[in-house]
């Protein structure tokens, strides 16, 4: 195991208590990542969330105590009926808390969910898309303004004494490198093959007891299997390594990884891209990269389809 080990854990304020903080830090936790969302109450009981402002500054001041000093904080924005004004006011509320990282996602209505049986039914404003390219592009700013750094579409870092404190489990997503998923529900890729455990924890703890034989990366608890071939593989690259706003995809790292560079592969698809000022090229050389701009970053599912 590495020295510099990033152990992360994903909870909702309001669901832990300081001396269960301090015995996931004597374990090893060393991040806290926070269900945050929104500082704005009727918001999150639209998202059905069960905590408040109080819940969120409690529950920070007591990772502090309990040693975490990587803590980062989810929110959403986008949502039915927000206005840029109480946006504004979660994120500068957040930010007096001080955290090191913020992941700021846009909302994503889910099939089969409470909200989405209520939006359909028109019990809830439509969602306005330029009022929320807006709240987008206030945070990113104000984010910049404050000493956070942006690199990746949803992310900004602080520095600390080893650098930009990025997430380090996500790089491993957005740069299409293998993970392992333990536990009921988990996916996992490696070996040009994604992976799916069972949902249910009865039916995982009764596969992994009664151990059948399989090979890796499946494990007794596999539900479903993809196997990804060269062109998908590639395709997933591009999609997952431009969300990297400071980075993006480096030519010469998919050249080893696939032995084919950029341009060979997507030519007119990059070079359209840039015409409409979604992608540019970064660097020279060895250093070239293509990474999406920040206008890009608004329209990134436009920019993401032309590889798929």
């Amino acid at each position: 195991i590495a020295d510099n080990l990033e152990v992360t854990l994903e909870a909702n304020p309001g669901t832990l208590s300081l001396q269960y903080l301090e015995e996931l830090r004597r374990i090893g936790i060393n991040r806290l990542s926070l269900g945050m969302q929104s500082m704005v109450p009727e918001e999150l009981k639209l998202l059905g969330r069960q905590h408040d402002t109080i819940d969120v500054i409690k529950t920070i001041n007591w990772a502090r105590r309990a040693g975490f000093e990587n803590i980062n904080l989810d929110l959403i924005f986008g949502l039915p009926g927000q206005s840029i004004k109480s946006w504004k006011r979660s994120i500068e509320i957040a930010e007096k808390i001080h955290p090191e990282h913020f992941s700021l996602y846009s909302l994503t209505i889910d099939p089969g969910t409470l909200l989405e049986r209520w939006y359909k039914g028109g019990l809830l404003p439509v969602i306005d898309n330029d009022k929320t390219a807006e709240m987008y592009e206030w945070a990113g700013e104000r984010l910049e303004n404050s000493g956070y750094k942006q690199y990746e579409i949803s992310n900004w870092a602080k520095y600390g004494d080893e650098g930009l404190m990025m997430c380090h489990h996500n790089l491993q997503y957005w740069k299409n490198k293998p993970y392992l998923g333990f536990g009921a529900g988990a996916h996992g890729y490696a070996r040009k093959m994604r992976v799916a455990n069972v949902a249910s924890i009865d039916e995982y703890i009764i596969r992994c007891t009664h151990r059948t034989e399989v090979k890796f990366p499946r494990s007794p608890a596999t539900f479903s299997e993809d196997i990804i071939d060269y062109a998908n593989e590639m395709a997933e690259t591009m999609i997952m390594g431009l969300r990297l706003t400071r980075e993006g995809i480096s030519d010469s790292t998919f050249y080893h990884r696939f032995g084919k560079t950029l341009l060979e592969m997507y030519h007119q698809e990059i070079d359209e891209l840039i015409h409409w000022g979604l992608l540019e090229w970064v660097g020279e050389d060895k250093t070239r990269a293509i990474r999406i701009t920040k206008k890009g970053r608004i329209l990134g599912n436009q920019v993401f389809i032309r590889f798929v």
